[in-house]
C-alpha cells in the first residue's frame, strides 16, 4: 500500500493519478457520446437497427465499468478516510475564504512573474483555435514553455499541509498552468494542453479571478481531489471534444457560460 510519507510511493502515486486522470478524460469522451446517441435516436430505433456485435460489445463494456467502479466506490465509502481528506472538507467559511484569497493573489502574483518570459501565440496556433476561441483572447494570451523546469508550489500549500491538506495539486506534474491571460508548460506546448489552459482563461474572463477561485476552492474543498472540481473537469472534458478525430467545433465561451449560469461549477 502506497503511503505519502514514503517519496517513492510518492512518485508512483503521481504516476497513478496521471492514469486516472487519462481514464476519467476517457469516461468523460464516452459519456458524451453516448449522450448525443440518446439525443438523436430512440432506445427502440439503437435496439432495432444498431449494429448487434456493436450494442453488445458497448454494452459489455458499459456493464464491466459499471461494475468496477461501483465496487470502487463501495472502497472509498468503506475506507478510513486519511487525516488529508477528513480535514479538507471541515474547513470553516473564513479559512475557505483566506484559501480563495491566497489562491487568486498566486494567480495574480505567477501572472507577473511569466509575462515578462512569455510570447504570443504563433500564427499556426491562432489558426488552429480561432473556430473555439475570440480572436481578441487569441490575441491576449501569452505562453511560456519552461522545457522540464516545473513550476514552484506556492508558498501556502506549507500552512494547507499544516492544516492536514497534503492531496493537494501537483502543479509539478501538470502539462499547463493558466495564470489568468499567461500559460505556463511544464514542458513544451503541445496543441491539447494548450487548449486546456485556454478554457481557463475563458473562465478567469467570465467568471473573474475572485469569484474563479472561490468556487475553485469550495469545491476542492468538498471533493478533496483537483480533477473533480467542476471547474477542472469541464476543462478536461472541452479538452476532450476537442481532441476527438474528427474534432467536435463549438464556441467556448458559449459552454462556460452555459455552466456558469446553470450553475454546475458550485458544489
Amino acid at each position: 500500500m502506497f503511503s505519502w510519507d514514503d517519496p517513492g510511493d510518492r512518485v508512483a502515486i503521481a504516476q497513478l493519478n496521471s492514469e486516472l486522470r487519462n481514464a476519467h478524460l476517457e469516461l468523460l469522451s464516452a459519456h458524451c457520446a453516448t449522450h448525443q446517441l440518446r439525443l438523436r435516436y430512440s432506445m427502440d430505433d439503437l435496439a432495432r437497427f444498431g449494429q448487434r456485435d456493436v450494442l453488445r460489445k458497448s454494452v459489455q463494456a458499459a456493464s464491466a465499468l459499471s461494475e468496477y467502479y461501483a465496487s470502487l466506490e463501495k472502497t472509498i465509502v468503506n475506507q478510513e478516510p486519511s487525516a488529508p481528506l477528513a480535514a479538507s472538507g471541515q474547513l470553516s467559511p473564513e479559512l475557505l475564504a483566506e484559501a480563495a484569497h491566497c489562491v487568486a493573489a498566486y494567480l495574480r502574483e505567477e501572472r507577473e512573474r511569466y509575462y515578462p518570459s512569455s510570447e504570443p501565440l504563433s500564427e499556426h496556433h491562432k489558426t488552429r483555435l480561432r473556430p473555439y476561441f475570440t480572436s481578441e483572447l487569441l490575441d491576449r494570451i501569452r505562453v511560456v514553455e519552461l522545457m522540464g523546469v516545473r513550476v514552484a508550489p506556492p508558498s501556502f500549500y506549507e500552512r494547507a499541509r499544516a492544516l492536514g491538506i497534503t492531496n493537494l495539486p501537483q502543479l509539478a506534474h501538470m502539462d499547463s498552468l493558466t495564470f489568468l491571460d499567461v500559460i505556463v508548460f511544464n514542458e513544451t506546448l503541445q496543441m491539447r494542453a494548450l487548449f486546456h489552459g485556454l478554457v481557463h482563461a475563458v473562465q478567469f474572463a467570465i467568471l473573474g479571478v475572485e469569484r474563479y477561485t472561490e468556487l475553485f476552492v469550495r469545491a476542492f474543498a468538498h471533493t478533496s481531489l483537483h480533477v473533480t472540481v467542476p471547474l477542472e473537469a469541464h476543462a478536461f472534458n472541452l479538452e476532450s471534444r476537442f481532441a476527438r478525430r474528427p474534432p467536435e467545433t463549438f464556441w467556448v465561451a458559449d459552454e462556460v457560460l452555459s455552466w456558469y449560469e446553470g450553475g454546475r461549477y458550485e458544489r
